[in-house]
């Protein structure tokens, strides 16, 4: 149970990029893809970064008159190189479509805070409230015509350590984007110097690449995403239809809980083995494949109940390598597509549950390669005709290959980084594990009771490999 505890705001500010000169800032505007409109009305992603100090530089003297001032500094240096994050999205009346909007002495809000809340507690696998991490990630204001792309929260813990939340607009950037503005923000910190601005300060792969003219739209999808939310605004009565403003999002309950599970290397490598061994024939197993698989089976079996109730796997992938022609990998914004795995709750039950999913989510991966959209035009309009009384919906978020425990801004790597928005989607968060001997971290989000019998179930299932 947690202790009472206070978070105080210390400052709000406005960062601005560094130019070399006021003269050199000018406007400019981007358009918004497919890949973005696709995920227009879905909520902002936030995650969560503790640094756990030691010694003289935990000390709030430490933090007010070396970190906060180094990492305000650096953070004004990155901003110089994405210029899109420090914009706003906006839509107005006589625009066809939203678009992304930066002008001179735009700025990216960041709130300063200080919390007596245990850190150690907070940034543990213990089982937290799932509001206990609320205050440490910032809102991030959406309005009919007019939203923020990124927001940030600084928290000192005194004698501890800081956190450094975000919160992203998902319709202007997708995770793998903002890894890449978190590792460069976290590389200006640690290793920029004298102020430099050019794009070699950075490391050709923390570069950003912001041309869209290789995303091709031939099935015009960007005009049918946009009608598809349209259409599915219009059944919220305080959302205008052609608005940014955001639709209401499955899972949020201010009830749940919050917790983390690990699986190493090694037990990956035996929930590869597990599943072939009850197969016929060999598939090609990812770590992604049989963790998701695992994880599935352990949720479901957690919630127990009805074995015809449907269960609903959403999951997106990276679509960069696998268009045609390819997109460069530090290209920002979103390239990734949403798919699916749609079945009851008994083949997540039975026996040969956990290698039978497994098999299905390796075929959806293995057809992907062939046509990465496949299915895209019915994916939005499937969130309000797919859902039913009863059903178990279960989305991913984060990646297992984003590495977000490198962001070392220059007082060591995180000790703990969390997906905060998991708690309002219902979704499992993924991430490399800490230890960077490839295991996986799982974060999950679940009533108390459920949270408590997927435990068990995770701990005996990985004890009878």
């Amino acid at each position: 149970m947690a202790l009472p505890c206070s978070t105080k705001i210390l400052e709000f500010c406005q960062v601005l990029p560094a130019y070399d000169s006021p003269e050199s800032a000018t406007e400019f505007s981007l358009p918004l893809t497919f890949f973005d409109i696709f995920w227009l009305k879905l909520s902002p992603v936030q995650r969560l970064f503790f640094y756990q100090l030691t010694g003289p530089s935990a000390t709030p003297t430490f933090f007010n008159t070396v970190i906060l001032p180094k990492l305000k500094h650096s953070l004004s240096l990155t901003l110089f190189h994405f210029l899109p994050l420090v914009g706003r999205l906006t839509w107005p009346p006589n625009c066809p479509k939203p678009f992304i909007l930066y002008t001179p002495n735009d700025g990216v809000p960041l709130t300063v805070a200080e919390s007596d809340a245990d850190f150690d507690r907070l940034s543990s696998d213990d089982i937290l409230d799932a509001v206990e991490l609320h205050p440490y990630v910032p809102d991030l204001p959406v309005s009919d015509t007019m939203a923020s792309i990124l927001a940030l929260e600084i928290t000192l813990f005194p004698n501890k350590g800081f956190s450094i939340g975000y919160s992203i607009n998902h319709a202007v950037l997708d995770g793998k984007s903002i890894t890449m503005f978190m590792k460069s923000w976290a590389y200006m910190s640690k290793h920029g110097e004298n102020g430099k601005q050019n794009t070699s300060i950075l490391p050709e792969e923390l570069a950003p690449f912001f041309d869209r003219n290789g995303i091709k739209d031939p099935l015009e999808l960007g005009n049918l995403f946009l009608r598809q939310w349209e259409s599915l605004s219009e059944s919220e009565p305080m959302i205008n239809s052609r608005s940014l403003k955001l639709l209401p999002q499955l899972g949020a309950d201010i009830k749940k809980v919050r917790s983390t599970f690990h699986l190493t290397r090694e037990e990956i490598i035996k929930l590869k083995n597990k599943v072939l061994s009850q197969l016929e024939n060999p598939i090609p197993l990812s770590t992604f494949v049989v963790t998701c698989a695992y994880v599935l089976v352990c949720m479901v079996k957690a919630k127990g109940g009805d074995g015809n109730r449907m269960v609903w796997f959403l999951f997106a992938v990276d679509c960069r390598r696998r268009l045609d022609p390819p997109l460069p990998a530090n290209y920002f914004g979103n390239c990734v597509a949403g798919h699916d795995v749609f079945t009851e709750a008994r083949d997540f039950m039975e026996e040969n549950g956990f290698s039978n999913i497994a098999k299905r989510l390796s075929g959806v991966i293995e057809g992907l390669e062939k046509d990465p959209l496949q299915g895209a035009e019915d994916k939005i309009s499937s969130f309000k005709s797919e859902i039913r009384a009863g059903m178990q919906v279960i989305g991913l978020a984060g990646s297992t290959t984003f590495d977000v425990y490198g962001c070392d801004f220059g007082w060591g790597r995180p000790k703990k980084v969390e997906i905060t928005s998991i708690d309002k989607t219902g979704a499992i968060s993924l991430t490399q594990s800490r230890d960077g001997n490839r295991g996986i971290q799982i974060g999950l989000v679940l009533s108390r009771d459920e949270m408590e019998a997927f435990g068990s179930l995770f701990v005996d299932g990985l004890k009878h490999l």
